[in-house]
């Protein structure tokens, strides 16, 4: 989800995504979400000439951490091409579930 709008926008995917999932997800996943094409850079902007280290600009935010650790554990491993992981069918049912229209309450509506 967090890579949402990629193929839309690569240079700012982050706030598409950001834009899109904003009033489905929690405030530390919006941040996260948001914030994460900077904090993936910790991984490979040396080799494109920018600064790894950007994302200590955002040290002070009590996300910090929790998107530091999302990338690590999850996003950097992704590009990784022998990396198992589950087809995409296997996750098709929990998008609809997270997308799915809700009522006031926040409850979903089948």
């Amino acid at each position: 989800m967090h890579d949402i709008g990629d193929n839309l926008s690569p240079y700012n995917h982050a706030a598409v995504a950001a834009a899109i999932v904003e009033p489905a997800v929690s405030k530390a996943n919006h941040w996260l979400v948001a914030h994460h094409g900077i904090f993936q850079g910790y991984f490979f902007w040396q080799h494109i000439g920018l600064d790894p280290n950007a994302r200590e600009n955002f040290r002070d935010s009590e996300y910090f951490d929790y998107t530091a650790e999302f990338c690590a554990k999850y996003d950097q491993v992704a590009f990784d091409p022998d990396y198992k992981s589950a087809p995409l069918e296997h996750f098709e049912p929990i998008i609809r579930k997270f997308f799915a229209p809700r009522d006031r309450s926040g409850e979903a509506i089948n």
